[in-house]
């Protein structure tokens, strides 16, 4: 039986999952919110979301033994795309009320922001609202932001943030004294720390890109 799935949008109970499928289909992409096993090893992408404590969404994934259909979905080479909480599973571990291992697929951690007060300025946690990516790649043009422009501004909810290894790394965020980095490519991976579905026509750049990556 043929599976017309262009993106699994994968649900594992804590995801801001409608937004993104609305994204998707704005963007001409077939998606389907799925935690099937059989779904996600058949569609031509899938897309990890995420809002949520870090220990509770690495227990559901396992739980639901979704983590290994990610490995495997990894192997064919087909696009991955994680999103804010989504992001940051993909990292070893995170230090979010205990050390919780992650999923590894790429090296590094995920740290909390502290408060901040610079000068009568204040930085409170958790960062909400809108900021600007600051391009790092020399290969932003064979990432999901290609359609992008260097300061384009994205929409971000978070209290805990990425550091991974620098030629990971596709665009920085500044919040206070933190340049964090917001979105990461590495081979078929791809993350953002920030709301794609959230940024109106910028974000939706993204999804188009993410269409036009998948196999036709």
């Amino acid at each position: 039986m043929k599976n017309d799935i262009d993106i699994a949008i994968i649900d594992y109970g804590l995801s801001n999952l409608y937004s993104v499928d609305l994204a998707c289909k704005k963007a001409g992409i077939n998606s389907k919110i799925t935690s099937s096993l059989e779904d996600i090893e058949k569609s031509k992408g899938i897309i990890l979301p995420g809002v949520g404590a870090f220990d509770h969404a690495m227990h559901n994934l396992k739980e639901k033994k979704l983590d290994h259909a990610i490995y495997n979905f990894i192997e064919t080479g087909k696009p991955f795309l994680g999103i804010c909480l989504g992001m940051q599973l993909i990292m070893e571990e995170s230090s979010e009320f205990k050390k919780t291992k992650g999923l590894g697929l790429v090296k590094g951690s995920c740290l909390k922001f502290d408060f901040q007060k610079i000068e009568n300025f204040s930085f409170p946690v958790p960062n909400v609202g809108w900021n600007k990516i600051n391009k790092t790649s020399s290969t932003w043009n064979k990432t999901l932001l290609s359609k992008n422009e260097d300061g384009d501004f994205m929409y971000f909810v978070h209290s805990y943030y990425v550091e991974a290894e620098q030629e990971v790394v596709t665009t920085y965020s500044n919040y206070g004294k933190y340049e964090y980095c917001s979105s990461l490519s590495y081979e078929n991976i791809h993350a953002m720390q920030f709301h794609p579905e959230k940024s109106g026509d910028k974000g939706l750049k993204i999804y188009s890109s993410l269409s036009d990556n998948l196999e036709k």
